[in-house]
Formats: C-alpha cells, sequence, structure tokens
C-alpha cells in the first residue's frame, strides 16, 4: 500500500492526556476542581438552543470583553480552540519547511508535535538544574533559521517560572527579529512578584506574543477558548489562518460568562494557591529537590521512580500525570483530595 500520509510523521509521539477513571481522583490533567463559574451553565444552555446556527465567526463581543479587560485593542486580540491551538495557528503563520521552534524541555509536550506539524525543526534545550528554562543556552541557540521561540511561563509539567531580570536579558540577547511566544497559560497561580505578566511587561513590543487560556483559572477545560494578544500584524495574520468557526457559539457564550465571575475565579485560585503551599511542604519531606510552582500542579522529579509511583497512586484511586525517566506531575486537588494524594504518597515514596 503506498504511504499516503508523511512519512516523517510516522515516529511522532502522540499527545497523551492525563487519564480518566470513573470514581477516581483525577490530578493529571491541571483542571480546577470547583466546577465551572456561575453563570457558565446557563450560558452554556442558552447557546445550545441555537446550535443549528454558525457562530460569529468574528468573535467580536468575546474580543471585545478581553480588550476591555486587559486593556488593549480587540484588532490586538486572536481567539482559538485553546491556546495550544493558537500556539499552531502560529507556528503556521511563522514558519517554512526547515525553519527552526526552540524551547525549553521538558516543557509542554504539544510544542515538538506542533512543530514536526508544521514541517519546522524542533530546537530543544535542556532545562537548567532547577527544572527551569536556561534562558542564556536559549539565546546561545538561536540562528539565522529560528522564527520561533516559546517560553513556557509558568512552565508546564516543572510549574517553575522564569523572573523578569532573567527575561528581560533574554529578549535583549534574542532581538527583535524572531518572534517570542509568553505561555502564560497559568499565569493566574502566579504569587512571585518578580515573575513578570508578560502582557503588562512586554506586550508592547511588537514581536512578543502573549498566549492565555480560559480552560484552567477560569474553569473551562471542556469547552476550549484561548486568546492571545499580539501586535495587531501578527494578530491579524493569526485570525486569517485558524480553522474557521473553530471558536464555536457554546465556548464564546461561556466565555464571556467565565470572565464576568472574576472575582469567584480569584477566590477559587487563591484556594488552589494555599493548597500547592501545603502539598508542597509535604511532598518536600518526601522529594526534597522539589521545584516550587507558580501553577496549579507540582513536579516531583523522581526518575525512574515515576510510573511505579503513578502506579501505586492508581491503585489508590488517585491519577497522577507521569513522564516516564523523568518525573511526575500532579494537579492541585481539593484538601480532600490532595490528603489522599499525600497519604499514598507517603507510602509509595518513604522507602
Amino acid at each position: 500500500m503506498p504511504q499516503l500520509t508523511r512519512p516523517d510523521l510516522d515516529q511522532l509521539p502522540s499527545y497523551v492526556p492525563g487519564r480518566s477513571a470513573p470514581g477516581a481522583i483525577k490530578l493529571a490533567s491541571n483542571e480546577v476542581p470547583y466546577g465551572p463559574l456561575p453563570g457558565v451553565v446557563e450560558a452554556i444552555t442558552q447557546a445550545a438552543a441555537n446550535a443549528h446556527r454558525y457562530p460569529d465567526m468574528g468573535v467580536v463581543a468575546l474580543r471585545e470583553a478581553l480588550a476591555q479587560r486587559y486593556g488593549v485593542p480587540a484588532g490586538r486580540i486572536a481567539t482559538g480552540c485553546g491556546s495550544v491551538a493558537l500556539t499552531e495557528h502560529l507556528a503556521r503563520a511563522t514558519c517554512l519547511p526547515g525553519d527552526e521552534i526552540l524551547y525549553s524541555w521538558r516543557a509542554f509536550e504539544a510544542y515538538p508535535i506542533i512543530a514536526a506539524a508544521t514541517g519546522a525543526t524542533s530546537v530543544r534545550v535542556p532545562n537548567d538544574a532547577g527544572h527551569g528554562h536556561d534562558l542564556p543556552a536559549m539565546a546561545a541557540a538561536v540562528t539565522d533559521r529560528t522564527r520561533m521561540i516559546l517560553v513556557c511561563n509558568p512552565n508546564n509539567p516543572t510549574g517553575t517560572a522564569v523572573r523578569r531580570a532573567e527575561l528581560d536579558r533574554f529578549l535583549a540577547a534574542v532581538g527583535g527579529n524572531v518572534l517570542v511566544v509568553i505561555d502564560e497559560a497559568y499565569r493566574e497561580f502566579v504569587t512571585d512578584e518578580q515573575v513578570p505578566d508578560g502582557l503588562v511587561t512586554y506586550g508592547d513590543r511588537p514581536n512578543v506574543v502573549i498566549l492565555r487560556t480560559l480552560s484552567k483559572a477560569w474553569g473551562l477545560a471542556g469547552i476550549r477558548v484561548g486568546f492571545l494578544i499580539a501586535a495587531p500584524a501578527v494578530a491579524e495574520t493569526v485570525r486569517k489562518v485558524v480553522t474557521p468557526f473553530s471558536t464555536s457559539a457554546v465556548a464564546q457564550a461561556a466565555a464571556l460568562a467565565a470572565l464576568a465571575a472574576t472575582e469567584e475565579m480569584r477566590r477559587r485560585c487563591d484556594r488552589v494557591i494555599a493548597e500547592r503551599t501545603r502539598v508542597t511542604d509535604a511532598l518536600r519531606k518526601l522529594v526534597p529537590d522539589l521545584p516550587a510552582s507558580q501553577a496549579n500542579f507540582v513536579w516531583l522529579p523522581i526518575g525512574d521512580r515515576a510510573v511505579p509511583f503513578a502506579t501505586a497512586c492508581a491503585a489508590g484511586g488517585v491519577l497522577v500525570r507521569p513522564f516516564p525517566g523523568e518525573g511526575v506531575r500532579v494537579t492541585i486537588g481539593t484538601p480532600e483530595e490532595n490528603d489522599t494524594l499525600l497519604a499514598l504518597a507517603e507510602d509509595a515514596l518513604s522507602t
């Protein structure tokens, strides 16, 4: 039978989502555990009544709401099916086959898939000893073929975050000829004042794109809405390559309702942050080099014990996300869920 698809994709790993199982405590997918924000279900229900109609392809109402919230013109905003889809659109908008996309590794596992699907070359720069981005090494890896750099801040799956002084030096070293995408999917969980808000600090730079999502803090993981804020020309190009109608009518309605519940979103994030501190302190007694997290998860750098630990957790009714040979990412759940996780960790890691 002839090869009907690109042979270079044969060895490309599939994206691996966090596991689900009936009755299990799911701490594998970085979801916020407190349900949809007030008004979201009602907005979804109302939008579903018109499911036979196409959504607004221009996403005008949502883009205007985001523009008002973040103090930027709507022309600088593009929306999509989660921030990961927008990363894919950015790759298509910047790269031709053979161009380079540069990122830290390990970072978000979709990055190499996006690069390969675009026909771009992945340039992976190893994380530093603290499990974060090695920005000097990343700057040194830039070549005349580099078209896009991805900075995951906070980083998924390690939770580490780049501080402003480091990022200032990095952007100065890279210059203005390469698109730098600051992926801030977990921005609402950041408490370190030295970790910059990318939009506030760098949003006026023509070559900087800020990625955000409503899947995490805003509780719309099952609806999929992401957005980017970029220079007008970049945002316009992305809107050209976005799959038509990919921000569905239900997604637009849900996003508008979620954005109207900012106070409740903040209260829930504060609960997650408090639990993150408690879980981190407890797990560090078992894994002393667990890095500080600025996201809604923690990273256990336990190497070859990752899969056995995840297996032990699953046997105890808790699903976590192992990265074989590297570590385990554990989402912060409710206090009761976290208590169960900590008891299993004590049994699995204390010996």
